[in-house]
């Protein structure tokens, strides 16, 4: 039987990644994003795959839930979701951000994932299978100037993701947290608002890894056999390290 795969996020970098890699192996996919028409560009691109797009704001609690009751049939099993949609902004430190902005990061990379999972969960309950995938971050596990929000949120994704684990205990439902490291996509642009020379400057002189590499990783943890569960997967380049404790002395 053919499996479903919904991702959020799917009109770049990670999320339409993952809609080729899957669409590749022959599963139906459900992609959600905010730009109809990009969704529209990707579904063409996709063809002959089976692809279902949905264009609403994972931060608009009733969209979302009007969004999965509304999936046709056929997409409406989902056994893989993919919480993919989320997204940094600024690297002010704490004191110099703009609260509107720490808001945004909150309701999409926390409040939106909570609002797909609480509407995809019950079904997967229900049939007693299915696989989330949370997209967290390095950020969530080590600290860095100007990660401030941005990491505070990517820890609690790593955080619900374990205790979402626990509540399952008996099901069998998966569960997977990925950790990615410096990678390169859209992601940098929008953290820059806009600016793609900073954007490029965060990749010069490295070999970062690409959407491609992220979306065959969650690939992976998503066919292997259903005993097996990789509860977290932190993920860098070979070019990334961890750094010394950072001391300030005074002259």
């Amino acid at each position: 039987m053919t499996k479903t795969v919904f991702i959020t996020g799917a009109t770049a970098g990670f999320g339409k990644a993952m809609a080729r890699r899957y669409a590749s192996a022959g599963w139906k996919l459900v992609l959600t994003g905010r730009r109809p028409e990009r969704l529209d560009e990707l579904k063409s691109s996709l063809a002959p795959a089976s692809v279902h797009t949905i264009c609403f704001d994972i931060r608009d609690r009733e969209s979302v839930r009007d969004a999965v009751a509304s999936l046709p049939p056929e997409f409406a099993a989902i056994d893989v979701l993919v919480n993919n949609a989320g997204l940094a902004l600024g690297t002010e430190p704490a004191q110099d951000c703009d609260l509107d902005e720490w808001e945004t990061m909150v309701d999409t990379n926390i409040k939106g994932l909570l609002y797909i999972t609480k509407a995809i969960l019950p079904g997967m309950i229900e049939r007693n299978t299915g696989h989330i995938v949370n997209l967290g971050s390095v950020a969530g596990n080590y600290p860095y100037p100007g990660s401030n929000t941005y990491g505070g949120t990517k820890a609690f994704v790593k955080q619900f993701s374990l205790n979402l684990l626990a509540d399952l205990l008996g099901t069998k439902i998966r569960v997977t947290n990925i950790e990615p490291g410096l990678c390169e996509s859209e992601f940098s642009i929008v953290r820059f608002r806009g600016d793609k020379d900073k954007a490029d400057n965060v990749y010069k002189g490295t070999e970062p890894i690409l959407p491609d590499d992220i979306a065959e990783i969650i690939y992976w943890t998503t066919t292997l056999p259903s005993h097996i569960n990789i509860n977290a997967l932190e993920v860098m380049p070979v070019d990334q390290a961890f750094g010394p404790f950072a001391i300030h002395r005074e002259d």
